[in-house]
């Protein structure tokens, strides 16, 4: 769960509305730092083969269908997302990078 400016937002709700998008093939949804709120919603995307999708017609695909405060602040998108040897995608590593330095 997400603390933003006291708001609870659930990662899943936020991705499975990423997964809605034509041109995203993975999504994960992270909390964070922020110091004013807390924390802020962020979110790694993923296309497609041969897809092609910026920040902001994902930003306004979130906003279509998401409450202000559960709309990832920021959308990274990346060629792939960090997953362990069974697939599962690794949130705990995307949210070490935003503590250590450059995003993946």
């Amino acid at each position: 769960m997400i603390n933003a400016s006291g708001f609870k937002v659930w990662p899943r709700e936020v991705e499975e509305c990423l997964y809605e998008h034509p041109a995203v093939r993975e999504a994960a949804v992270v909390g964070a730092p922020d110091p004013y709120r807390g924390e802020t919603v962020l979110a790694y995307v993923s296309c497609k083969p041969g897809a092609q999708v910026d920040e902001a017609a994902l930003t306004a695909h979130c906003r279509a269908a998401l409450a202000v405060y559960k709309c990832p602040r920021h959308i990274h998108i990346v060629d792939e997302l960090p997953k362990t040897a069974t697939g599962k995608i690794q949130r705990h590593a995307l949210r070490n990078a935003l503590r250590t330095g450059p995003n993946t």
